[in-house]
């Protein structure tokens, strides 16, 4: 029988700078998570094994990706949330009761008030707490969303209007920022009514901020209802709780010299 020829290959040492390097360096050099080596599931000593906090954090950054959250508003939560006076510490308590309830409510949250009283950080601090818990969320500045839908009913664009009312529909929890900011027209109204109708008759959860009060301060002052009617005013009011937040506007400390310039 013919010998077999078999191929060898000769073995070289690991070079000493190889073998001195630490383990989290090694895995520094993949994405392999250290924890569950890929498997998405990680093995607890004595307990069995469970969903690994990789995944965990990967559906939590694509939830808030989806979320739709403006870059100004990324660093908004509700620990860096700081009340001013007791109507801004109650409306925080309102927020972060409604975050940890949830889905054990039925009403959301209308956040009324002047501008730059907190409004929208809250009403996004909701929106991560939730994101964090696995809840499908939407945030949209009202005026912005009326114009998407406007766009889609250009022949030039790719979307559509179902397309861009979708997500609005069949997000769990929905931020509708701004509300009343838009010129009142009847087209307006109407989009404005399709949407919350739709949102209300599925029971899904909205949280509305607007600079609009129910009272008016002064003759020349809109409310709430002027903006958006009084049927839609009336429909809020049983899908939401009205939490209304006075203060200055944060906004014009930008401009207010540091305590260390006053001192030079």
């Amino acid at each position: 029988m013919p010998k077999e020829n078999v191929k060898t290959h000769k073995l070289s040492a690991v070079p000493d700078a190889f073998k001195h390097r630490d383990f989290e360096e090694l895995e520094s050099d993949t994405d392999v998570c250290p924890l569950c080596f890929g498997s998405g599931m990680e093995v607890v000593a004595g307990k069995g094994a469970r969903l690994c906090s990789c995944r965990k954090r990967d559906a939590h950054s694509g939830l808030l990706e989806k979320a739709r959250l403006p870059k100004r508003y990324v660093e908004c939560h509700f620990h860096n949330f700081k009340p001013l006076n007791p109507s801004q510490e109650r409306a925080f308590r309102y927020a972060s009761r409604l975050t940890m309830e949830y889905p054990a409510v039925e009403r959301g949250l209308l956040l009324m008030g002047t501008v730059g009283v907190g409004k929208t950080h809250l009403a996004v601090s909701i929106l991560k707490g939730l994101t964090e818990r696995g809840f499908s969320c939407l945030f949209y500045e009202f005026g912005s969303l009326l114009k998407e839908i406007q766009g889609s009913y250009n022949n030039n664009t790719q979307s559509s209007e179902l397309g861009v009312l979708a997500p609005v529909f069949n997000a769990d929890i929905m931020v509708l920022d701004e509300v009343g900011a838009s010129k009142p027209t009847d087209w307006v109204r109407d989009t404005m009514t399709h949407i919350i109708n739709t949102r209300y008759n599925d029971k899904k959860l909205t949280i509305f901020t607007t600079n609009y009060a129910d009272e008016r301060r002064n003759e020349r002052e809109e409310t709430l209802e002027d903006r958006i009617g009084a049927r839609l005013r009336s429909r809020v009011y049983e899908m939401c709780k009205t939490v209304m937040m006075n203060g200055e506007d944060y906004r014009r400390n930008y401009d207010k010299p540091s305590v260390e310039a006053k001192k030079r």
